[in-house]
C-alpha cells in the first residue's frame, strides 16, 4: 500500500510540473487487482494491485504505473515476500508542440517517447526515442514507440533497443462492452553476455460490468490479464531452467 501511495504522489508531482508549462486537457486513475499463478523465475503464485494514471497534455501525454506485488506462500531468490515495480512514460507531441497537424497515412502524430522503468533491487532502466499515433480502423488508439534502453546494472551499462506497440479495442457485447487493450515489449537485442532478446505480450479483456449494471460506463471492469513473456527478464530459457512465462490473472479494474 505505500507504494501504491508513492505512485499516486509521483503522478501527482508530475503532473503538477507538466501543469506548470502545459494545461492539462483529460486524465485517467485506476486501481487494478490481479490474482495469477504459474509466474515463471519469480514465485508462482502472486497477487497485484497496481495504481495507472494517464493523461494529456497540451505538449503531449504521459502514462504511469506503480505495481505492488505479494507472493503466496513462497519467497523470490532475496528471501522477500512481496516486491514493487513502476514506470513513468511521458511523451512529447510534435503535432501539439508545433501546432500543425502531422497527419499523413495512417499517422496521426509524432512524438518524443521516454520511460524510466524502476523497482526493488535497484532496477533503473532510461528509454528514449521516437513514437507515433497510427489511425486504424477498429482501434481506440494504437500507438508504436521504439526505444534505445540503457540499463544501469550491477554488471555496468547495458545497451539495447526496444519496440513496444500499445492498443486498445472496444467491442460490444449485449448491454455493455469487452475493452480490449494491451502492449508488447519487444527487446530486440542485448549488448551484453548473458542476456538474450525478450519478448514481453501483456493484453487484458475485460467486461464492462458497471455499464452491464446500470453505473457509469468505463468505472468498474472484471476479466483477465494475460501475460506471456518469452526469455523472461532476458534470461534464455533452457531445460534446466524455464524463463517462458504463460499467466492468465483474474481481474477487477476500478477507474476514478
Amino acid at each position: 500500500m505505500r507504494t501504491l501511495i508513492t505512485g499516486a504522489a509521483a503522478s501527482l508531482a508530475i503532473a503538477s510540473g507538466l501543469a506548470a508549462a502545459s494545461p492539462l486537457q483529460w486524465q485517467d486513475n485506476s486501481l487494478t487487482y490481479l490474482y495469477g499463478t504459474d509466474f515463471e523465475v519469480d514465485p508462482k503464485t502472486q497477487q497485484a494491485v497496481t495504481f495507472e494514471h494517464v493523461s494529456g497534455w497540451s505538449v503531449g501525454d504521459l502514462f504511469l504505473f506503480v505495481d505492488s506485488i505479494h507472493y503466496n506462500g513462497a519467497t523470490d531468490a532475496n528471501g522477500n515476500n512481496s516486491t514493487w515495480y513502476g514506470e513513468i512514460a511521458p511523451r512529447l507531441s510534435f503535432g501539439k508542440l508545433s501546432g500543425r497537424q502531422l497527419h499523413f497515412g495512417p499517422i496521426r502524430d509524432v512524438l518524443l517517447a521516454g520511460t524510466y522503468e524502476f523497482g526493488r533491487g535497484d532496477i533503473k532502466n532510461y528509454l528514449l526515442g521516437p513514437g507515433v499515433d497510427l489511425a486504424v480502423p477498429g482501434f481506440d488508439y494504437l500507438q508504436l514507440n521504439t526505444y534505445y534502453r540503457r540499463s544501469d546494472t550491477p554488471d555496468g551499462v547495458r545497451g539495447a533497443w526496444q519496440i513496444t506497440p500499445v492498443w486498445a479495442i472496444t467491442l460490444p457485447l449485449g448491454r455493455s462492452d469487452v475493452l480490449i487493450d494491451g502492449y508488447i515489449d519487444w527487446i530486440v537485442d542485448n549488448d551484453g553476455p548473458g542476456k538474450h532478446a525478450n519478448l514481453h505480450f501483456n493484453p487484458q479483456v475485460k467486461y464492462d460490468l458497471g455499464k452491464a449494471l446500470g453505473w457509469r460506463a468505463r468505472q468498474v471492469y472484471t476479466g483477465i490479464e494475460y501475460s506471456y513473456w518469452k526469455d523472461k527478464y532476458g534470461i534464455e530459457n533452457t531445460a534446466a531452467f524455464d524463463t517462458n512465462q504463460s499467466v492468465t490473472n483474474l481481474l477487477v479494474k476500478v477507474h476514478f
